[in-house]
């Protein structure tokens, strides 16, 4: 039976919170999916990233990127934030070519979504300790504006139901990154940047950038921040995909889906049928 918020003690040490992260990558690496959070709930987010932090640490790859989530509704006041933000990893991330459809593969019985999203890659260092980042001094940092597709993913089904704190504690419920093509002329475009996204021909998702408090650019300073306060500033050639511009999709096995990014291209994608034996292409 799933947990619930009523029904769990929240985690109460760092010990608790390596026990939990070590559940999670093991699922993550073994591929299983979990009936339920591995552990007590976190309640606060500072507990969900104690438990990101250490599943990182642990975990058999480089850190190359970072996903930005968002916090809705009354969730906003509780938490204090509208954003979130988990890892990206080597492994996990695709480029696109534009002449093949691209593939991935999630865990059955587990969580699988994509999400057509704007990707910012930086192209100086972020200055160690600073967590004061705004809009100017953020795009300061950035080279290109890429198109994606974020592949959402945990071996927890109900990640998303359980709230933020739990997406947080799952690597932010991040399975991989799709990296299309630079955005021409970007800079002088940040509001008018579009996508939708379609799964076996119809469209399930459309949306503006400037649908996000803040915009993308917010995202971007959101991450930056962020990781500098848990000593993991943004390095050079870093990715951050910036949020789900064209909503979350829960994507079923063999399931088509094409993000259209208008004069910026589109990326095609399916998820590979039957069980999964990977977590990337």
């Amino acid at each position: 039976m799933f947990q619930t918020r009523d029904s769990v003690k929240e985690p109460s040490s760092a010990a608790e919170a390596s026990v939990i992260a070590g559940q999670f990558r093991a699922a993550r690496l073994s591929k299983t999916a979990l009936s339920d959070f591995p552990g007590p709930l976190p309640r606060v987010l500072d507990e969900s990233y104690a438990i990101q932090d250490a599943a990182i640490a642990g975990w058999p790859d480089k850190l190359v990127g970072w996903k930005v989530g968002r916090i809705l509704g009354d969730l906003v006041t509780v938490h204090g934030t509208d954003r979130l933000i988990g890892p990206i990893f080597a492994a996990s991330l695709q480029r696109a070519t534009g002449e093949t459809e691209e593939s991935f593969a999630a865990i059955q019985d587990g969580f699988c979504a994509v999400e057509g999203e704007y990707v910012f890659e930086l192209a100086a260092d972020a200055i160690p300790g600073k967590t004061d980042y705004d809009a100017s001094s953020a795009l300061d940092l950035v080279g290109e504006l890429w198109t994606g597709i974020e592949v959402a993913g945990s071996p927890l089904a109900t990640i998303n139901d359980l709230g933020p704190t739990v997406v947080v504690s799952d690597f932010g419920n991040n399975w991989g990154l799709i990296l299309g093509k630079p955005v021409q002329n970007w800079r002088a475009r940040l509001e008018d940047l579009t996508c939708a996204v379609t799964i076996n021909g119809d469209v399930v998702g459309t949306g503006v950038v400037t649908a996000f408090p803040g915009g993308i650019t917010q995202s971007l300073v959101f991450a930056l921040n962020c990781a500098a306060r848990r000593g993991l500033p943004l390095k050079r050639g870093m990715l951050i995909s910036t949020g789900a511009v064209s909503g979350v999709h829960d994507a079923k096995p063999g399931d088509h889906a094409i993000a259209d990014f208008g004069q910026d291209g589109k990326i095609a994608c399916h998820r590979l049928a039957g069980p999964s034996s990977s977590g990337q292409k």
